[in-house]
């Protein structure tokens, strides 16, 4: 049986967000990388939305969401789309730059949340501003194609990092992974030429861990940037009940390397906390 997608945009202060739900039922909310936008998801929706209602979304100043130069909040952004979507409670899924905003949703609306799963995550206020020594080069020249408006290299070198891993050869990744990643990656760069200032989280996500009381699944790789695994491990020790996934061959984009792995494992999640 077919079903039926609904796309529209969210507005909200200052810009619009573009979100497709479909299925029904307990509702999955994706939030997408710093690398990406909301179709690196497609997998997931395909797994997941005959069981579930799912719904994914541009953050702003990625893939179709507009947004004016202000300040905001994107823990209100997403909020906003719950509302509009009108989803009581969810389970936020985000990976990297996404997993932080799920774990600080969670924290600023915890009772519009009923479940947490970050991939190669932030956390607020966790690791050294410091460049490690055996990344200075590699992002030494990110910043000089970002400073030279390069952004075709600068897509390319990014996903390198993200996709094969820092330090990691050329190729390590599928190359399916590696060009999904750079081409999301350049047309946002392209596409998005207003910066929005986002406003983070105060206190940050840190020192509140322990105010998180749903389940949260925790899924790393080991070849990912050691502060994404480190965190991970800090998450996993501070948070009451959460469950820790590591892929040892796998980098940032877990979800991509390893799809059918994560949506087992999301699948068992939900089933094993009764969500």
């Amino acid at each position: 049986m077919s079903q039926t997608l609904e796309t529209g945009y969210v507005a909200v202060d200052g810009g619009e967000l573009y979100y497709e739900a479909v299925g029904s039922g307990l509702p999955l909310v994706f939030i997408h990388a710093g690398v990406a936008d909301s179709r690196m998801w497609d997998a997931q929706v395909a797994h997941f939305s005959p069981k579930y209602r799912v719904i994914r979304y541009d953050t702003r100043g990625f893939g179709r969401s507009k947004t004016e130069a202000v300040s905001f909040s994107n823990r209100q952004d997403l909020l906003a789309v719950l509302d509009h979507c009108k989803v009581d409670r969810a389970i936020l899924i985000g990976n990297s730059r996404g997993g932080s905003i799920a774990i600080d949703s969670t924290l600023s609306f915890p009772d519009r949340v009923k479940g947490l799963v970050v991939l190669g995550s932030g956390l607020g206020g966790f690791g050294s501003e410091e460049i490690p020594p055996d990344l200075v080069e590699p992002i030494g020249k990110m910043q000089a194609a970002q400073e030279a408006k390069d952004w075709a290299l600068l897509a390319e070198l990014e996903a390198r990092f993200w996709a094969d891993g820092p330090n990691q050869p050329a190729g390590r990744a599928d190359n399916a992974v590696y060009e999904v990643v750079r081409s999301m990656t350049y047309e946002n760069y392209i596409n998005q030429p207003v910066e929005a200032a986002a406003q983070p989280l105060d206190p940050p996500a840190i020192g509140r861990l322990a105010e998180i009381q749903v389940p949260l699944l925790i899924f790393i790789g080991l070849l990912d940037e050691a502060d994404c695994v480190e965190a991970a491990k800090y998450m996993a020790e501070h948070v009451t009940n959460a469950q820790y996934v590591a892929f040892p061959d796998v980098a940032h984009m877990v979800s991509l390397e390893k799809p059918q792995e994560f949506n087992r494992i999301i699948d068992e999640f939900i089933d094993r906390n009764h969500l």
